[in-house]
């Protein structure tokens, strides 16, 4: 496997066409085929499906693209901090839950690109079943996760901070008129879950089965927007870090309610591979975040 490969991979997978690739790079239509279908013989996979006189990824190649983009980020990145270029180029790959990263990364991000303006950023909620995967594969830079510990030998976690689950609904909703509320009481509800907001759903969804309440109904989505619509159209009751709804609670659009006699807290941890090199912007980011945690 070749960078000149996977570069060529990148323009086609861009594009979704051979002739235009092949336009764009100045090569010869039949040298970006060459190069495509040496790279899915290594591979052993297609990357491609070819229909017609258009092509469309496949699954591997959707991953591929990932993995490409982080092979040609580090040739960049290796020559900015050992070839000494002035500005620092490459990539950080960053995993983190809406929850969080709504409210934390605009002002991360806004003093970052004054310092590195021309590195990229590819951050995405996270996966919990694959973020371990990424992280080893190197895929993932740095992944912030909502949840008290994660054990695996080759993972190092820092803890940054720990902000408490809410139980949120509408102003409207019967639950907030109660001294108390059981799990049980829930029992009827619709649940709005965020899908890729680490593991404190699973452990809550977990919980309830355990101690046989069944909600009415159990709704995720991928958008925390839309869980906070819904919330107000009454569709259903939520949990959410606090920081995550600490506007709209203060503005009374929402209400919060307690299950039992504890509050619920969780840890907010930063995730790295224990052999991961850190560049100087990748050090530089996680000096902004972890400003963002007194």
């Amino acid at each position: 496997m070749e960078l000149r490969q996977l570069k060529t991979f990148l323009v086609v997978a861009d594009l979704l066409s051979f002739s235009q690739a092949a336009d764009t790079l100045n090569y010869a239509q039949s040298t970006v085929s060459s190069r495509i279908r040496t790279l899915e013989e290594e591979l052993g996979v297609p990357l491609f499906d070819r229909l017609g006189k258009r092509v469309a990824l496949t699954e591997a190649g959707r991953i591929m693209v990932r993995y490409a983009k982080k092979l040609t980020d580090m040739e960049a990145e290796t020559f900015a901090e050992v070839a000494g270029w002035e500005e620092p180029e490459g990539s950080i790959s960053v995993r983190i839950p809406q929850s969080l990263g709504n409210y934390i990364l605009p002002q991360v991000l806004s003093r970052f690109q004054q310092q590195y303006p021309r590195v990229n950023l590819d951050i995405n909620s996270c996966a919990f079943s694959s973020l371990k995967r990424e992280l080893r594969s190197g895929i993932t830079d740095v992944a912030f996760l909502l949840i008290d510990a994660i054990h695996e030998a080759d993972l190092k976690s820092e803890v940054l901070g720990f902000t408490h689950l809410l139980f949120v609904c509408s102003n409207h909703c019967a639950l907030t008129k109660k001294a108390h509320v059981s799990l049980k009481d829930l029992e009827n509800e619709t649940f709005l879950l965020p899908k890729y907001d680490c593991q404190y759903n699973t452990i809550f969804l977990q919980t309830l089965d355990e101690l046989k309440v069944k909600p009415a109904a159990t709704i995720e989505l991928n958008s925390l927007q839309t869980i906070k619509s819904c919330v107000e159209q009454q569709v259903g009751v939520t949990i959410l870090p606090e920081i995550a709804v600490k506007e709209e609670l203060e503005q009374g659009r929402f209400a919060s309610f307690q299950v039992g006699k504890e509050t619920i807290e969780t840890a907010i941890l930063m995730i790295q591979h224990k052999n991961k090199w850190l560049s100087q912007s990748m050090e530089a980011f996680i000096r902004e975040v972890k400003a963002c945690f007194p």
